[in-house]
């Protein structure tokens, strides 16, 4: 109940902060360029609270619908305007002007993220090393040469301190089916390894890619030992303890975590025999788990989590930071480099090479601003300047309706030497919007098809 109620929030209060970034944008140029705001609202449809800064003519308002939001400038094409107005007018500005003002909200959104990503790296980002799991021998990074044990130093020409850095510096060359350079480094010594994703074929999936080129992280041995047990689960009703060591199941040794989980899972509705030592004595306990549907079919789970010994989570904890000099054109490179990439899996989408399930709704967003939020500063800054980069290379996009669109018909202005027609406009803004529904509808459905997956 807690989560119905916090998640929404949460994505309402990140969405609030862009849009205001990106309309801000709008607002900030169109003021310097000596043009006339009229409103300047956050949400859509009626106000629900305005007002008027001192010697200011322009409207500031929250709006009922906190989806959007928009900057109403004066122009002749929607009201009559005095005529000692007229050179403050939007329409009556130089293409120069205009196209200022328009670019202007992307190109903030692109800004903050600049700013969130320093903000980022100077608070330090917390994550998992870069070391490599056991890896399947007919993948693409065992045959490169890559095992387990490895730690991974840089792919291509970006530093990958945590795993994320693995992955988000992996991706470009997967949708490109490029091979790159891998350099990790084991016992105080450095290789170095051509990968061959160029060898990658089919669609490129961001959820999964890594599996398709057979590199994973390295998952540390778990001792079997109980440590939080789920309310009503069968766990609980079986009288499993926290602290509780599980030795064996149906007679066959249980050696760490990873067996106990594999055996669980691989007998839904099936009783159970476990042997448990709890405090220096032997127990035998009968656990029957329970049925649960997962992406791979029915799987049987007990409702036990394990204990993690601190010093060994220590041990593959990564906690990578920048000074505040050092962090800006980290934040810069990231930013591009994000922004390279939003264009590039639109770019690959289009042409087949990549899964259009990685186009994500509002739903899988406000789940991970939620996650985000809760997991630390970095991770809400990491995640805010994400979105900021989409908002602001998807409204760059030359679709009528979007910023981009708008741009486009001023190129083509200034090419003609006259204005688009508004028949013209019309009929683009018409296929724009179909576009723009199509996306949502796509991400809506991959959006559901991740809740009912469970992820």
């Amino acid at each position: 109940m807690i989560d119905f109620i916090v998640t929404p929030v949460i994505f309402l209060l990140a969405l609030s902060v862009l849009i205001a970034v990106h309309e801000f944008g709008h607002f900030w140029v169109a003021r310097r360029m000596g043009i006339k705001v009229l409103r300047f609202s956050i949400g859509f449809g009626k106000p629900l609270w305005t007002w008027h800064r001192k010697g200011d003519d322009t409207e500031y308002a929250i709006s009922a619908v906190p989806l959007g939001g928009y900057v109403k400038m004066l122009d002749e094409r929607e009201e009559e305007v005095a005529p000692e107005e007229v050179a403050h007018a939007f329409n009556r500005q130089p293409i120069a002007k205009r196209f200022a003002v328009v670019a202007a909200g992307p190109i903030f959104n692109l800004l903050f993220a600049v700013v969130a990503f320093w903000g980022m790296f100077i608070h330090g980002t917390i994550g998992m090393r870069s070391v490599v799991g056991d890896l399947p021998h007919n993948g693409l990074a065992y045959e490169a040469g890559l095992r387990t044990g490895q730690e991974v130093l840089s792919i291509g020409s970006s530093d990958t301190p945590t795993w994320d850095a693995v992955l988000e510096a992996m991706l470009p060359y997967a949708l490109r089916k490029e091979a790159v350079t891998v350099v990790t480094r084991q016992d105080g010594t450095e290789h170095s390894y051509k990968l061959r994703l160029d060898d990658l074929s089919g669609e490129i999936d961001t959820a999964s890619f890594s599996k398709q080129i057979g590199l994973v992280p390295y998952d540390p041995p778990l001792p079997p030992v109980i440590d939080r047990i789920q309310d009503n689960s069968a766990a609980q009703r079986a009288g499993l303890k926290p602290g509780d060591k599980v030795v064996a199941i149906d007679g066959t040794g249980i050696d760490d975590w990873e067996q106990l989980v594999e055996h669980v899972q691989a007998s839904p509705g099936k009783m159970l025999q476990f042997q448990v030592q709890r405090n220096g004595r032997l127990l035998q306990l009968s656990i029957e788990p329970a049925p649960v549907k997962s992406k791979s079919g029915t799987i049987g789970l007990i409702g036990a989590t394990v204990r993690v010994d601190e010093s060994l989570a220590a041990q593959f904890r990564a906690n990578w930071k920048l000074s505040p000099l050092a962090a800006f054109p980290a934040a810069v490179k990231k930013t591009w480099d994000m922004s390279v990439l939003t264009l590039q899996m639109f770019g690959e989408m289009i042409v087949g090479n990549a899964s259009v399930q990685n186009i994500s709704g509002p739903i899988t967003i406000a789940i991970y601003a939620k996650a985000s939020a809760f997991a630390g500063l970095s991770q809400f800054l990491g995640f805010l300047a994400i979105v900021s980069i989409s908002l602001g290379v998807l409204n760059l996009m030359p679709i009528p309706v979007l910023d981009g669109g708008h741009l486009m018909f001023y190129i083509v202005e200034s090419i003609t030497g006259r204005t688009v027609s508004e028949r013209t406009e019309a009929v683009a803004t018409k296929i724009g919007l179909a576009v723009i529904f199509a996306l949502m509808s796509i991400a809506l459905y991959n959006d559901m098809g991740r809740l009912l997956r469970g992820g």
